[in-house]
């Protein structure tokens, strides 16, 4: 190799490196504003159908389900949900969780247990056995609960959600409310 075959060589390879490190610089501030785009973004709504009744002698109620939905890009931890009753209205909670006392047997994989008092009638706080954490787009769900009254008298109430993990720990609402009001005559 002569010498002016080396000086465009040594030239190249330069470039190639200058070229490089320009890529380099690129990917780290692509890399950069990713991270700096990972949000925590988290919804939470009820879906529910009514049975109403206006025979006096039967009950009418709200079967219902709470989900969760992580929406952002990062995992959330320990997620729990308060469902909050009216104390004036004359409803009932029902649903399928376990508390402290329940057999270890009866726990299921997908299974809430209630965490605040068995004697509160107003408030129910629960949280996933077996679900420690959100993935981002993933939904969690406490299903199939049912809310029940008699219509033995004019009513009014409501039922609100709300959603808490280790990112959220002041809370978030549920997008959605359950309001139900009704007139005996």
């Amino acid at each position: 190799m002569d010498k002016k075959q080396y000086v465009e060589l040594k030239h190249k390879v330069e470039q190639l490196n200058r070229e490089t490190d320009d890529y380099l610089k690129e990917m780290k501030t692509i890399l950069s504003k990713v991270k700096q785009n990972q949000k925590l973004n988290m919804v939470s709504y009820f879906t529910y159908s009514f049975n109403i009744s206006y025979n006096q002698e039967q009950e009418s109620f709200i079967i219902g389900t709470y989900h969760i939905h992580n929406l952002g890009n990062k995992l959330l931890t320990n997620p729990y949900i308060c469902i909050k009753l009216s104390p004036d209205a004359p409803f009932r909670f029902y649903g399928k969780y376990i508390n402290k006392k329940t057999n270890l047997s009866m726990q299921t994989p997908d299974a809430w247990e209630r965490i605040n008092e068995q004697t509160d009638k107003n408030e129910y706080w629960l949280r996933p056995i077996a679900k420690q954490t959100l993935e981002p787009n993933h939904v969690i769900s406490f299903p199939n609960f049912q809310i029940k009254w008699l219509s033995t008298e004019s009513y009014s109430g409501s039922i609100m959600g709300f959603t808490y993990c280790d990112e959220f720990k002041e809370g978030i609402p549920a997008v959605n409310q359950i309001y139900v009001n009704g007139i005996y005559k």
